[in-house]
């Protein structure tokens, strides 16, 4: 799923589809040989899975992105510090309109993110854009979606000074694509 270098010394937080998030001391995970199991961070309920995870640097905000185009930007310190392997807390409202949570990231707010869509869509936006607002809540649309699409995966990039802001959707700005065979062309 995700591997990170570390000195032992961070926080962890682990996300999850169902909008769910755990924050626990690396201090929790012991060291453990090449074939073990590990041990568990967080406990998951029927159906769910764990859909992000980052080791905390100080200050920042956590950025979570939904399937259905939403997304929010959450300060660090809402997180609190739990013991590994609970069942965590709430890190964003899952819903029919929201989707299930794509993935989290821990952000400054002057970086850039891509999102990348099911049907090959890309558009980048800036974070500043994204609104900064509580754990429990579901977000701002981000992206626009057709309704049969969704949203796959995002990426956090260095910020580009001279890409555009659309501010109708979110200061996205859409990255040209190649069309793929049989596809028109607009």
């Amino acid at each position: 799923m995700d591997v990170r270098l570390s000195d032992g010394e961070h926080d962890v937080l682990l996300a999850t589809a169902a909008g769910l998030s755990i924050r626990f001391s690396e201090k929790d995970a012991r060291p453990m040989g090449r074939a073990t199991r590990g041990v568990r961070g967080i406990q998951l309920r029927g159906g769910d899975r764990v859909v992000g995870m980052e080791t905390l640097e100080p200050g920042g905000d956590i950025l979570t992105v939904t399937e259905r185009g939403y997304g929010k930007r959450t300060a660090l310190e809402e997180y609190r510090l739990q013991s590994r392997a609970g069942k965590g807390i709430i890190n964003l409202k899952v819903s029919g309109k929201t989707g299930k949570v794509v993935g989290i990231k821990q952000v400054r707010g002057d970086e850039g993110a891509i999102l990348i869509t099911q049907g090959g869509k890309l558009i980048r936006i800036h974070i500043e854009g994204v609104s900064r607002i509580g754990r429990s809540t579901q977000g701002v649309r981000v992206m626009n979606l057709e309704e049969d699409d969704r949203l796959v995966a995002f990426a956090v990039v260095e910020r580009d000074d001279d890409t555009e802001k659309d501010e109708t959707d979110g200061g996205a700005t859409a990255v040209e694509d190649e069309p793929s065979e049989g596809e028109p062309v607009n």
